[in-house]
């Protein structure tokens, strides 16, 4: 009885001693592109690899990562990492990797993504997360349609007020819903209002609110009036809530979609056959042709009680065979510059799918400094939101262009100030 109950108390023990040194994370990510479902295998294979180390991927919606999840790490709390795409404006939170990472290999590989994940801290060599992949505004067209109303596609070069035209005219030919949509997000506006000379942010980090973001509300407004976008996408949402509308352009009900290479992977799977389609050059404004860069990056928080696992875990991913088997299966544009250069085997991507991806590679070098400004501005977020926000209030009739310029202004100082009061 005596040796059992020693024996007891020592399996308890163990148990015990087990559970104490049991070290779990959660990363939290959403399941387009470099997300859940394409870590999955890695995250696998680092929990064989590591005993005593686990690491939890929980799949969650974007508009989450988005909205709730800034919430949860302004209180202290939320998960131990995530795949993040407002790469500035959470700069705060963020762990600092350098003494659990290759911090060389990632300067080589990522340096200029990562000078987004530092905020607004010029000097900063610290790294502070993993950029998942690039991904760059665009626009897809339905090719069948445009064959079906005898309409040329308009070449590169075009303008975005050609576009505009194409799509009209294709619509009524073959009874389309909608000529055009865009995505209800600041960020894929903000290439249609840099391309009409809008700067959103000056090189001293203040919110600009010029003549070319006023001509690219006026004609965005003015195309949500007279039909050649819906009124209900922009105009019925309130407030700066994120909605995109890939599900119009899979169900060809729109003819133009300005989206994003991230969901080029949907695309080949769900579309198939149903109908020929392109990713497109991006539309030219008075100022430039640029689309916006943008990506995600794999990042640890501060508030986390294991930075150790953390950091293993996004070494382990940043290693080039992991990384590569995920851009691979993301279908998406890789952030590390060799992958850049060598290129990426796509096994499952068709040659469509190959094409668009060369296509929005191609966008790179168009971009306009003011792009990669905006992106890279902490208060980037604060901007969009005002941006989603003010313009909703045009399209209603709530607010003219004017007073819409001076509100988007004036919401993005405020948020300056509160941030930087705390």
């Amino acid at each position: 009885m005596k040796l059992n109950a020693i024996l007891s108390g020592t399996t308890l023990g163990l148990a015990m001693a087990t559970a104490t040194h049991a070290q779990e994370i959660t990363i939290l990510c959403d399941d387009v592109g470099f997300g859940c479902s394409t870590m999955a295998p890695i995250a696998e294979r680092f929990n064989e690899e590591n005993p005593g180390k686990t690491v939890k991927l929980e799949t969650v919606s974007y508009q989450t990562i988005v909205e709730a999840l800034p919430v949860q790490l302004e209180s202290g709390e939320g998960p131990d990492g995530a795949i993040i795409t407002d790469l500035g404006g959470l700069s705060r939170y963020y762990l600092d990797l350098t003494s659990h990472v290759d911090a060389g290999y990632f300067e080589e590989e990522f340096g200029r993504t990562l000078e987004w994940l530092r905020g607004s801290d010029r000097k900063s060599k610290a790294v502070n997360g993993m950029p998942t992949s690039l991904t760059v505004n665009g626009a897809y067209v339905n090719l069948t349609l445009f064959e079906q109303a005898g309409v040329p596609v308009p070449e590169e070069g075009a303008t975005w007020d050609e576009w505009a035209e194409a799509a009209r005219q294709v619509a009524e030919a073959t009874n389309t819903e909608f000529p055009m949509e865009m995505d209800r997000s600041g960020h894929r506006f903000a290439s249609f209002a840099i391309s009409h000379g809008a700067e959103l942010v000056d090189e001293e980090g203040n919110p600009v609110a010029d003549e070319g973001l006023k001509t690219a509300i006026e004609k965005f407004v003015g195309w949500h009036k007279d039909g050649t976008m819906p009124l209900d996408l922009w105009g019925a949402v309130g407030g700066s809530t994120h909605r995109e509308l890939f599900e119009d352009f899979l169900n060809a009900n729109v003819v133009f979609y300005f989206g994003g290479s991230w969901t080029l992977s949907r695309m080949d799977t769900e579309v198939g056959d149903l109908f020929e389609w392109a990713v497109v050059d991006t539309p030219c404004g008075p100022g430039s042709c640029t689309a916006m860069p943008g990506g995600g990056a794999l990042v640890g928080f501060k508030h986390t009680e294991q930075p150790e696992v953390v950091g293993a875990y996004i070494d382990y991913v940043s290693q080039p065979e992991n990384y590569k088997e995920i851009i691979a299966a993301s279908v998406e544009i890789p952030a590390a510059g060799t992958l850049i250069e060598e290129g990426v085997d796509y096994p499952g991507a068709s040659e469509r799918t190959k094409t668009a991806l060369s296509t929005f590679t191609n966008q790179i070098p168009k971009m306009a400094p003011a792009a990669y400004r905006f992106q890279g501005w902490r208060y980037q977020r604060a901007m969009m939101n005002a941006l989603t926000t003010r313009i909703s209030q045009v399209i209603n009739d709530e607010l003219t262009v004017d007073a819409a310029l001076d509100r988007i202004k004036q919401d993005v100082e405020l948020a300056i100030e509160a941030a930087e009061g705390n």
